[in-house]
């Protein structure tokens, strides 16, 4: 109880913050103002020629849609599933693969509107439309088979980001697995999508108007919109859903490390669609970010692997594994905007700072985030995000003139906010589902195991 009262403090003071901060904080000490009418009158500029479709552009984002679709079914499930009790092995996997089914109809829905739709967005103007798109395109209205986005259809960009609205809920299993309910589960990933990710996505990705957009935060594919996110929401749910039962004082070890690197593979070989899809073309963008997205990624996981075996004597498979995923999330906000040294570096600060976080920071502070999605995700996100900053440079067009110390300040302001909203907003939607259904299973479901209590179903036939 006295966690919670102090939880609820933290959240009100961090809340007051910064709807009290937020103009101030996103554009200097003097907010933008609306353009004077006279400029609103001035002749409108020639519209800009219609979209033509490139079919090679086309085939590429086909081929990453289903890389990151890959990417949570079944490569996150496995790589879960390993890390969890044998007798908690499907309720994990089961998760995911809901969760995908959920978002998609979601999506569908309103979720693509939410996040993509540009009714009401003014550059410079913070309001309802800096987070939140119209309703305009619900139900995919408009979303036909001649309909385009840049030069790809709209349906395969549609599908494309839908992809990116299903793994990132289904990241946050990791930090409450083994112990919230299936129903509760649900219920707080449908709010959670609907207020908190769309409106991450629209403010990242949705154009000018666009709170972040208009801020200048760099997140090329997803750093803010998917990692930070997701990493802050599940220590959030840790935190107040409590830890499990026996910890930290009963070992839980992960019962079949082959599956974790199975899925630890998988989301490494996926993760070159969601980086380097993330182009929306296949230009020079998309292959140089396919380059450091490797690179990053095996600097982590050898400073992982190296940190474990000067720390604890000896290189571990789930070291390495997590490593390789730390490198993944570090360099996905930059790896449109970085070269490969640059992303080299961003590797190896991941893994060293994941490790220290997932091992170190973890237990000294005593939360029981069950598979380091804030230790990963988070802090790699956080790392990634900063150091995109002071990496960046000019591509494919794209011309960045602030000084390192301006963007990487953008970076840092982006990254505050970030946390303080998806902390308060999780917060406040998981006490919500709380009241409605409840948020745990009891002491006794927990004992015999998710797969049993929840499903009626069994991993293994012993």
């Amino acid at each position: 109880m006295l966690m919670h009262s102090n939880l609820k403090k933290l959240f009100g003071v961090l809340g007051v913050v910064l709807l009290t901060a937020l103009p101030m904080l996103a554009f200097g000490e003097d907010a933008p103002a609306p353009a004077p009418a006279a400029e609103a009158a001035a002749p409108a500029a020639e519209a800009p020629a219609a979209p033509t479709l490139n079919s090679g552009d086309t085939a590429w984002m086909l081929t990453s849609t289903v890389l990151v679709l890959f990417m949570t079914i079944p490569g996150l499930a496995l790589f879960y599933a390993g890390m969890v009790r044998s007798k908690n092995v499907l309720s994990v996997m089961m998760q995911c693969f809901a969760i995908t089914a959920l978002i998609t109809v979601l999506w569908a829905l309103y979720g693509y509107s939410l996040a993509f739709s540009t009714a009401g967005m003014e550059k410079g103007v913070i309001n309802f439309a800096s987070f939140y798109g119209g309703l305009d395109k619900a139900f995919l209205k408009g979303v036909t088979v001649d309909s385009l986005t840049l030069a790809i259809p709209e349906t395969v960009f549609a599908t494309f980001q839908m992809t990116f609205a299903i793994i990132t809920p289904a990241l946050i299993v990791g930090a409450f697995a083994e112990r919230m309910k299936f129903s509760a589960m649900l219920l707080f990933m449908g709010l959670w999508f609907t207020v908190v990710y769309t409106a991450m996505t629209h403010a990242v990705w949705s154009g000018d108007g666009g709170f972040f957009w208009d801020m200048g935060v760099l997140d090329f594919a997803g750093g803010t919109v998917v990692h930070i996110n997701a990493g802050i929401a599940g220590l959030v749910a840790a935190l107040v859903l409590g830890p499990r039962k026996g910890y930290p004082k009963v070992a839980m070890m992960p019962h079949n490390l082959g599956y974790t690197l199975m899925g630890a593979s998988m989301l490494w070989v996926g993760w070159f669609g969601f980086n380097a899809g993330s182009a929306v073309s296949a230009g020079g963008t998309a292959g140089m970010a396919m380059a450091v997205t490797q690179i990053a990624t095996a600097g982590a996981a050898l400073a992982w692997m190296f940190s474990e075996w000067l720390s604890h004597g000896k290189p571990s498979v789930l070291g390495i594994a997590s490593g390789a995923v730390a490198g993944l999330v570090a360099v996905t906000p930059a790896s449109g905007f970085v070269g490969p040294m640059g992303a080299l570096l961003i590797g190896i600060a991941a893994g060293v700072g994941c490790f220290i976080a997932s091992t170190k920071i973890k237990r000294a502070l005593g939360y029981d985030d069950s598979l380091d999605v804030f230790g990963v995700h988070a802090v790699g996100g956080i790392i990634g995000a900063i150091l995109t900053g002071v990496f960046a440079t000019s591509m494919d067009g794209l011309k960045l003139d602030l000084a390192m110390g301006a963007q990487v300040w953008i970076q840092v302001k982006g990254v505050l906010i970030t946390v303080v909203f998806v902390a308060i907003a999780s917060y406040i939607i998981l006490k919500i589902v709380d009241m409605i259904v409840g948020l745990r299973v009891t002491e006794e479901q927990e004992t015999e195991g998710l797969d049993i209590a929840s499903h009626d179903e069994r991993g293994y036939n012993l």
